[in-house]
């Protein structure tokens, strides 16, 4: 009888066990482990303002669809693409497509543009004058030393009647030679890093400063309201989506412009940014 009983009691409790393991596997497949063993990760790298607080907003649009979105952020716009190519990241956000035709050209890398997101206005600060027109002869402007600005940068002080450049030229690829009518005689400084000119500004340095909108946002600025003069939305300078040539097609690389191109996102640009940041329609 005791025997018996032994025998039962052990077959109960292997029965038990085997109902935990059973109970255990579902859970995994469908409860959280599940949803853990589907999740796609997502390594994108940005620049802090706006490009990661973006990000930030299309994290739960992404997760909904099993993708774990993890931002890397970078303060210059060098280590952002060499991160890329050794494939550190899965995509970046931070560059402009003149910008991104400049390090292809200059570096061989095999990117592509998944998709454009929004615009950044550049604009021209100045501690000393209210208007551009308020110029001396002479004026010292301080610019970004990345070639692939410079372009931008003169066309918006062709488009606002202080130079000329060279007929016939792609504006996006102008450099200061390209200035052929200069009735100020103005002086062309680029030699700072990018994100060094808003601090440039801020301490008064020259007569007129040019900034990148993310760094003049970054530092506190409002590009609307600190700007004596500002670019349009018009601007060629649409900030991308940048993927390794043949990722673009990748189910989750695809997700990511989607989220970024969405209603909710597109919504977030303008009320958070006031125009100082501009979502592209899709």
């Amino acid at each position: 009888m005791k025997k018996w009983l032994g025998a039962l009691l052990a077959l109960a409790l292997v029965l038990a066990l085997a109902a935990c393991g059973t109970s255990k596997q579902k859970s995994e497949s469908n409860g959280n482990g599940g949803d853990q063993a589907k999740t796609t990760k997502l390594v994108v790298g940005a620049s802090p303002v706006p490009h990661a607080e973006i990000l930030e907003q299309a994290k739960p649009i992404l997760k909904k669809k099993g993708i774990d979105l993890e931002i890397k952020t970078f303060t210059d716009y060098v280590l952002p693409n060499k991160a890329l190519e050794s494939k550190e990241l899965d995509a970046n956000y931070f560059q402009h497509i003149p910008y991104l035709n400049a390090q292809i050209k200059e570096f061989g890398y095999d990117f592509v543009n998944a998709g454009g997101i929004h615009i950044e206005p550049i604009g021209i600060y100045s501690k000393k004058y209210k208007k551009l027109s308020d110029l001396p002869n002479g004026a010292h402007l301080i610019m970004s030393n990345s070639v692939s600005d410079h372009g931008r940068l003169l066309s918006l002080l062709e488009n606002e009647g202080l130079i000329k450049l060279k007929a016939g030229i792609d504006k996006t690829t102008a450099d200061i030679k390209d200035v052929t009518d200069n009735p100020k005689h103005l002086k062309f400084d680029a030699n700072y890093e990018p994100k060094l000119l808003p601090q440039i500004y801020k301490t008064g340095e020259g007569d007129a400063v040019l900034i990148n909108s993310n760094y003049a946002i970054d530092a506190g600025l409002n590009p609307l309201k600190d700007a004596i003069a500002i670019e349009d939305k018009n601007s060629p300078y649409v900030n991308i989506i940048a993927v390794r040539k043949g990722d673009e097609n990748k189910p989750a690389i695809k997700a990511l412009v989607e989220a970024l191109q969405s209603k909710e996102i597109q919504d977030f640009i303008l009320n958070k940014y006031k125009g100082a940041v501009v979502p592209i329609s899709k």
